[in-house]
């Protein structure tokens, strides 16, 4: 099971790149997986965090499918870092907020998501 996080700010979206099992790089919403003993809501609280060092509150789930959960999320502090220390952030190379108007940087996956975000 997943957890992410649609973070919106000002016409902007917080967005990870990283490399993905296929062997591509992608730009995908922070989170991962649930581990054992965690509520979807806790993991993507976690994840965000480890991820881009921010602070979250999660605001309502927005999707579900085949166990991958979006939350949209605010942030309620932290600083935006990557941690390239972090075993758990090998696959992680950027950190950035993107416009919500650059959508060759969004697939398939992560524009439904999105679009369902802006409503």
């Amino acid at each position: 099971m997943i957890a992410q996080a649609i973070i919106i700010k000002n016409q902007y979206v917080l967005m990870v790149k990283q490399y993905v099992e296929r062997g591509d790089i992608v730009w995908n919403f922070p989170g991962g997986s649930i581990e054992q003993y965690e509520s979807p809501e806790q993991a993507c609280i976690r994840e965000v965090k480890e991820e881009t060092g921010y602070d979250i509150c999660i605001n309502a789930l927005l999707h579900e499918k085949n166990q991958k959960f979006s939350f949209t999320a605010e942030i309620n502090g932290g600083e935006l870092f990557l941690d390239v220390n972090n075993k758990d952030n090998d696959d992680i190379i950027d950190i950035a907020w993107i416009s919500l108007h650059d959508l060759e940087k969004f697939d398939h996956i992560t524009l439904p998501i999105l679009e369902l975000a802006r409503k």
